[in-house]
């Protein structure tokens, strides 16, 4: 019998990943508020970096290349969600909902 973090394969990674995605997935897919469509996005790019991880690490586990990438997915994520929490603060301010069908007619 070994080692438990031995038995852990990169399918299992994968697995995690792809469930991640399909529910940040359906989050996008299905929210009308613009908080939840902005968790869904982070949990997007969370898998992601799950993937590249996972990657590296039975690929190349002596480059650091998939840790690289995820750092760049953190600073992203981290851009993404200040720029789009200042929009979802300024449409709050002149509406009064964070609904994104209501901010649709905002256009005409």
């Amino acid at each position: 019998m070994g080692n438990m973090l031995t038995d852990i394969g990169l399918g299992h990674y994968l697995i995690v990943s792809g469930i991640l995605f399909t529910l940040g997935l359906v989050v996008v897919m299905t929210r009308r508020n613009a908080i939840g469509v902005l968790m869904g996005l982070e949990m997007l790019l969370n898998a992601a970096g799950i993937n590249f991880v996972a990657f590296n690490r039975f690929s190349a586990p002596e480059r650091l290349d998939g840790q690289i990438f995820v750092i760049f997915i953190i600073i992203l994520a981290a851009a993404e969600a200040a720029t789009a929490l200042a929009l979802v603060l300024n449409i709050f301010h002149r509406i009064s909902s964070i609904h994104v069908d209501e901010a649709r007619a905002m256009k005409g």
